[in-house]
């Protein structure tokens, strides 16, 4: 019997699963969880613990992020004062990232609730609590990882022995009738398609004539039904989908995996000898072979072109020691210097535009590229898209063509999954497509790319960055130490000091970075390393500003 004058502890019940197999059947695993979360805390009435009536059950979602409803809802009602004490069957039905479970116990620590596990006898309130929470989440995070690695290891040693292991199937093929056999067989009638593919550009070697003729045949992409019903495909192909066709080794029997293919179990629907004049052809204009060309300074060599289809081709002029690099429209090279409709323009400004438009694309949401950005998928790509930058980004370019008033770069399905370490099949095609506005500006016989929808786009991390800065300035305010804080996110105090130097940036300076309108190269990494003036009129010069508002 409960002792009188004991206050209620209000305990709410939070249930994970993974995956969403099983969840459809009468009992599954979210019951189980619960059922022995509910008999803990049946067992505990004698300390005033009561069981409120709501239910948090997230199935079918991951534990590396907190990005779940039903979590965000128990969030919520923890912050409202509506639970006290979080009961969950094992930790990592909570998270499985060290990183998250600091925030999880700063805001049950704010709210003053906590939490307990069933299955591991300590809670939060005690300093070895923490700590032993601390090392069960390290291994169920490293369990994760090495499940991953398995995984990944599986994948590569059947890709070897030639077994086809899923993803979008290609053109000209569908799965073995026999679940069994891990292999492709041959459609026939689509496999005609793709040797008539190939011979189209083994007679013309281009692939806008290509398209042409592929679209007046009336050839279209594979028709696919996908696992929740959804009907894609069967539509026109279109260049860089023929391009995918034409390089992809699956059409002569073998299996692709990363930068190598291996002898596939499956039968070759194109010969070796046409298979291999087609790819002497596309290596003669190939972006790759484009990049090995860009390292003596020409970084678009090969990849851009004007709105006729006439290569831009890179050339410079020299006056004293400074070198001015451009690049020129093949016809203005080539006998027809006075064409108006070629174009000349400065080289690194260009590249830089390219650069800049494809890294934030990436960089701002990367889950957009991708065919079914799944939270596992997303919490793997993490590790790869911090090394991207603008420096690399021009390596997943595959074509740029220039028009007047705006650029239209297409990225390379290829160079993006090699990047971020995924099949190509993962690549969502129909979102590869990307803009740039510009405008040309001359000053005497200078010319000036200004590109306005670039520089005019704010950027989300240096945002976020401001915001943290001001809440740590906040937390400093009211004894929080700097190192607790640096603590908190796996930090060296340095770190934190220089971030928190933001919270001191000018009002005007913080309202031109949140409208995109900050000076062109002033980034976070910029911004961090920098002294930043205590005086806001001196900050709005030394940062780079035009004129002060």
């Amino acid at each position: 019997m409960r002792q009188p004058g004991r206050r209620t502890i209000r305990c709410a019940v939070y249930t994970r699963k993974s995956s969403d197999e099983g969840l459809d059947q009468a009992f599954n695993s979210l019951d189980a969880q619960r059922e022995a979360c509910e008999s803990y805390i049946s067992s505990q009435r004698h300390e005033g613990w009561k069981l409120i009536p709501a239910y948090y059950d997230d199935g079918g979602l991951s534990g590396g992020n907190l990005d779940r409803p039903a979590l965000q809802r128990l969030l919520e009602d923890i912050a409202d004062g509506k639970v006290d004490l979080v009961v969950v069957y094992k930790i990592d039905r909570l998270t499985r990232s060290l990183a998250d479970f600091a925030r999880l116990v700063d805001r049950f620590d704010a709210a003053n609730c906590s939490f307990v596990s069933v299955t591991q006898s300590f809670n939060t309130s005690t300093s070895m609590g923490r700590l032993t929470l601390n090392v069960l989440l390290s291994f169920a995070q490293f369990e994760r990882e090495v499940t991953a690695e398995r995984i990944r290891d599986k994948i590569t040693a059947s890709k070897k022995k030639g077994y086809w292991m899923g993803g979008l199937l290609p053109l000209g093929y569908d799965r073995h009738p026999d679940p069994k056999m891990q292999t492709l067989v041959i459609n026939k009638a689509e496999a005609e398609t793709v040797r008539e593919i190939f011979r189209l550009y083994d007679q013309h070697g281009c692939l806008r004539q290509v398209e042409q003729e592929v679209i007046r045949r009336g050839y279209r992409s594979k028709r696919r039904t996908l696992s929740d019903g959804k009907v894609t495909g069967s539509k026109p192909l279109s260049r860089g989908q023929i391009n995918f066709i034409l390089r992809n080794p699956v059409y002569i029997g073998r299996i692709r995996h990363k930068q190598e293919s291996h002898e596939g179990l499956h039968e070759a629907i194109v010969n070796q000898d046409l298979w291999e004049r087609v790819q002497e052809q596309l290596d003669r204009k190939s972006p790759g072979k484009c990049r090995s060309r860009s390292r003596s300074g020409a970084l678009l060599t090969g990849r851009i072109f004007d709105e006729t289809g006439d290569f831009l081709t890179p050339t410079h002029s020299q006056k004293g020691s400074r070198r001015y690099r451009y690049y020129v429209s093949g016809r203005l090279l080539a006998g027809s210097p006075t064409d108006a409709s070629g174009w000349r323009l400065p080289a690194k400004q260009l590249e830089d535009a390219v650069r800049e438009t494809v890294f934030r694309y990436i960089d701002n949401d990367v889950s957009r590229v991708l065919s079914c950005p799944t939270p596992p998928l997303l919490e793997s790509l993490k590790n790869s898209l911090g090394k991207l930058s603008r420096n690399t980004a021009a390596d997943l370019v595959e074509r740029v063509q220039v028009s007047v008033g705006q650029l239209d770069i297409t990225l390379s399905a290829n160079a993006i999954a090699e990047w971020f370490g995924v099949a190509e099949e993962e690549i969502d095609r129909s979102h590869l497509q990307l803009e740039a506005p510009f405008e040309v500006r001359r000053r005497g016989k200078e010319s000036r790319l200004v590109f306005g929808a670039i520089h005019a786009a704010p950027d989300p991390k240096l945002i976020r960055m401001i915001a943290l800065a001001h809440s740590w300035l906040e937390e400093i305010k009211s004894g929080t130490l700097m190192k607790d804080i640096a603590a908190r996110y796996g930090w060296q105090t340095l770190m934190v000091r220089q971030r928190i130097q933001l919270a001191f940036l000018s009002p005007a300076i913080v309202g031109a970075i949140l409208e995109g309108k900050q000076p062109e190269g002033l980034t976070l990494t910029q911004l961090v390393t920098s002294d930043i003036p205590l005086e806001w009129d001196e900050q709005w010069t030394a940062l780079g500003f035009k004129a002060a508002p």
